[in-house]
């Protein structure tokens, strides 16, 4: 990864959080909340997938609707994550996956 890579990237990211931050405070409230959580829980793709800017769009959309953001994700947001995340792989999969690897016993 070159600098130019890294300036990029910046810039996307910044440009990524002005789309968040001209959202209705309650849509910023739940977006800073399931990045969190997305963070410690989320794919191993996060930072570089379309998940975290495919739920602006979704939150733009919602927002354009006049509906509120516990409309679209229900009042269970980390359910609603968790249902994002159910088919990628995160970082708690890759490090059971080595801890399996390395323990030399036979799964049944």
């Amino acid at each position: 990864m070159g600098i130019q890579d890294i300036i990029e990237g910046k810039k996307q990211w910044r440009a990524h959080m002005a789309r968040v931050k001209a959202l209705p405070a309650d849509y910023q409230i739940v977006y800073k909340e399931m990045q969190r959580y997305l963070f410690k829980v989320g794919p191993v793709d996060l930072p570089d997938g379309p998940l975290l800017p495919g739920i602006v769009d979704f939150f733009e959309e919602g927002a354009a609707a006049g509906k509120g953001v516990l409309e679209l994700t229900g009042n269970d947001v980390a359910a609603f994550c968790d249902d994002l995340i159910k088919d990628s792989p995160t970082y708690a999969d890759l490090y059971q996956d080595s801890k399996r690897e390395g323990s030399g016993t036979v799964e049944r």
